[in-house]
């Protein structure tokens, strides 16, 4: 009875630890590293998903390659982590989560505790239309 018991546990233990593929998921705001470090969320410029920071358009050139960290803040934490797209189409992400909170990102955490292999990704549904009546 002890050797069942004890093979329960582990089996079990095993199982919690990451045994089905090591799913990770966080749920944050969806931005890049630049607008996280100086704090612009919603008023993050969409130019630093492509070359990197506020401003880059005016030095980069046609073909030169893309600079983008695209990272996921957690304000629970007060931290992020940078995402690398394995499953999901950066397109996807740009379109559908890109400067947008509660953003889940649905991976496996890398062993340096800051990268998530993404591979699949929720995000909330757009905000609705309203119709405003009245002069401005």
């Amino acid at each position: 009875m002890r050797r069942v018991l004890l093979g329960l546990l582990t089996a079990g233990l095993l199982f919690a630890s990451g045994g089905e593929k090591g799913e990770f998921e966080k749920k944050g705001f969806l931005t890049t590293e630049w607008c996280a470090q100086n704090d612009l969320f919603i008023d993050c410029r969409l130019e630093s998903y492509h070359c990197g920071h506020e401003g880059c358009y005016r030095n980069w050139l046609p073909g030169e390659p893309e600079k983008m960290a695209m990272v996921l803040y957690v304000h629970d934490e007060g931290k992020y982590y940078y995402i690398e797209p394995k499953g999901v189409h950066v397109s996807e992400l740009l379109e559908k989560a890109a400067n947008r909170n509660e953003v889940t990102i649905i991976g496996r955490l890398k062993e340096d505790g800051k990268t998530i292999e993404a591979s699949e990704f929720k995000a909330p549904p757009p905000p609705k239309k309203s119709f405003f009546k009245g002069c401005l």
